[in-house]
């Protein structure tokens, strides 16, 4: 691994964590698209990867620290929420592998504009 290498996976990292503590984003928003950019990786590796670095509960710290902010978390909400996103993972990723990259990658933009505009123009 050079230093670039480190370098860009360390960028990645931060800015994920970064945004995901900071407006709850992460995985598909932030590290695909620079996944892509930096790594030169296509649709299915970033996802992929995006996937395997979500698979840590890498974001427990950052909702404990909402919760001890004064912000409660429901824990047997996200419980619940957290095993069917396991069992919708694996749905999901069923069909992505079995999608070309190019419509995939267009999907994931239909995905990302639809929430961007939504977000945007949004009460």
């Amino acid at each position: 691994m050079n230093i670039t290498l480190l370098l860009s996976l360390l960028i990645i990292g931060l800015l994920a964590g970064i945004l995901s503590g900071f407006m709850g984003v992460g995985g598909g928003v932030i590290m695909i698209p620079l996944m892509m950019l930096f790594l030169g990786y296509d649709q299915h590796e970033a996802q992929g990867l995006s996937l395997a670095v979500l698979a840590v509960p890498v974001t427990f710290v950052a909702a404990y620290t909402y919760h001890v902010g004064g912000h409660p978390v429901n824990w047997k909400y996200a419980i619940v929420i957290a095993l069917c996103f396991v069992v919708g993972g694996w749905i999901g990723s069923k069909f992505a592998v079995k999608i070309d990259q190019a419509v995939l990658k267009k999907i994931f933009a239909v995905v990302l504009v639809i929430a961007a505009i939504k977000l945007f123009f949004g009460k």
